[in-house]
């Protein structure tokens, strides 16, 4: 058995840094492990479409490795000469730990962490791509290098118990034994502070009467996202609730098709702040300060066809606002259902749009649900407990691996 009295190198790496919980939580376990770690964040480059997270960073005084190699699309030039990098990066730094997050750095870091034979090799999945993003082929491919992977890998982290369910006993990635729960963590603080200026902000930007009920869904235009349910909830019952106002925050590869879509069913929107007062719908792109979004909302929604953990139904129930969403992935974790969150199937229309209304017409609805929904996820979701959950996974895992800490 070894010992060292050195720090304990953890390389951290995750896919790109874009913004999303991702890099939240990377950024975190970066900055405040104990002193006894010595942390190397490492990540690819966001697409075009997506929001930059190096605000997060740098608000932490983390100076991240930049792979400028390693993109989201799949490359098999480019991800080879990433994973040579990655792997001289193992080389010099020399990590007792090698963590990634999310799939592509999954792969190409743990590959280069088995070859240079790293003590503990851990993997988070903060969601999975095996169903509703590929066809069948595909996915049985990824699912065969994921078990690759988790075989050789000490543990698997799942940010849900839905989750470890579904990697454990659905997929059979790896046998559950050896999958922990880690869940998210986030400074929510921001989501309590200020909230009626904020709140008073957000409305004056986009020409909101304080009667008027925002609705909003918060999260990257494409695909699994499912934004195409939430444009059918407006046309189907911003009609009837002329006091409706409706918001799409974000940005991304299906912005296009969902103009599109909007027009198709005869939704009036705008692309700028202020909106027409004519024109139920927003979409405002990627807004930075998400919790004057949340503090400004009503009620926040999600149609998601596959989540891991979404966090913007962490930030809406910590900044007191009910949840309306689809009951997929971990989803049904991090809301209490009927008391902070309204769900539904993601074929079930008729009662996404049911719930809507239902909050949009209840003033007392909205404010109890949203107090259930804050006192549920404040401590649970807190960045000082990620922490402390990773401190002790890290050194038990050392210990049973032969570091002596």
């Amino acid at each position: 058995m070894s010992s060292t009295k050195e720090k304990i190198r953890v390389l951290r790496i995750i896919n790109r840094f874009n913004l999303g919980g991702p890099t939240f939580n990377v950024a975190y376990l970066s900055k405040y492990l104990d002193d006894r770690f010595e942390t190397l964040l490492v990540g690819g480059i966001k697409d075009e479409s997506e929001a930059s997270s190096e605000f997060i960073t740098d608000s932490l005084g983390l100076k991240p490795k930049t792979i400028s190699e390693m993109k989201r699309s799949i490359s098999l030039s480019a991800d080879w000469r990433s994973y040579k990098e990655i792997n001289q990066i193992i080389k010099d730094f020399k990590p007792h730990i090698v963590h990634t997050h999310a799939a592509k750095s999954g792969t190409l870091g743990r590959l280069a962490a088995i070859k240079n034979d790293v003590p503990v090799i851990l993997h988070t999945f903060h969601g999975h791509v095996f169903h509703s993003y590929f066809n069948r082929i595909k996915t049985t491919i990824f699912k065969v290098i994921e078990r690759y992977l988790a075989k050789h890998s000490t543990r698997i982290i799942a940010i849900s118990n839905i989750q470890k369910k579904e990697l454990g006993e659905l997929h059979r990635i790896a046998s559950p034994d050896r999958i922990e729960v880690v869940p998210l963590g986030f400074d929510l603080s921001r989501f309590q502070e200020d909230q009626s200026q904020k709140r008073a902000q957000f409305r004056a930007t986009y020409n909101l009467n304080e009667n008027d009920v925002a609705v909003g869904i918060i999260g990257r235009l494409v695909p699994i996202k499912n934004h195409e349910m939430f444009l059918k909830a407006v046309a189907n019952i911003s009609i009837a609730n002329p006091k409706a106002r409706f918001f799409i925050t974000g940005d991304g590869e299906s912005k296009q098709h969902l103009l599109g879509v909007a027009k198709s069913l005869g939704i009036g929107y705008t692309e700028q702040a202020p909106p027409s007062q004519e024109s139920p719908l927003c979409f405002t792109s990627w807004i930075r300060e998400i919790d004057v979004v949340m503090a400004g909302l009503d009620i926040v929604s999600l149609c998601s066809l596959n989540e891991g953990t979404p966090v913007s139904l962490i930030e809406a129930q910590s900044a007191t606002k009910p949840v309306v969403s689809t009951t997929v992935g971990g989803i049904e974790d991090i809301v209490i259902e009927n008391q902070s969150a309204l769900l539904c199937s993601v074929e079930d229309q008729g009662t996404f749009d049911a719930h809507l209304e239902t909050l949009i017409l209840n003033d007392a609805k909205r404010q109890e649900m949203g107090e259930v929904g804050k006192r549920h996820v404040i401590d649970k979701y807190s960045y000082v407990r990620l922490v402390s959950d990773m401190e002790n996974l890290y050194s038990t895992l050392l210990r049973e691996n032969g570091v002596v800490i």
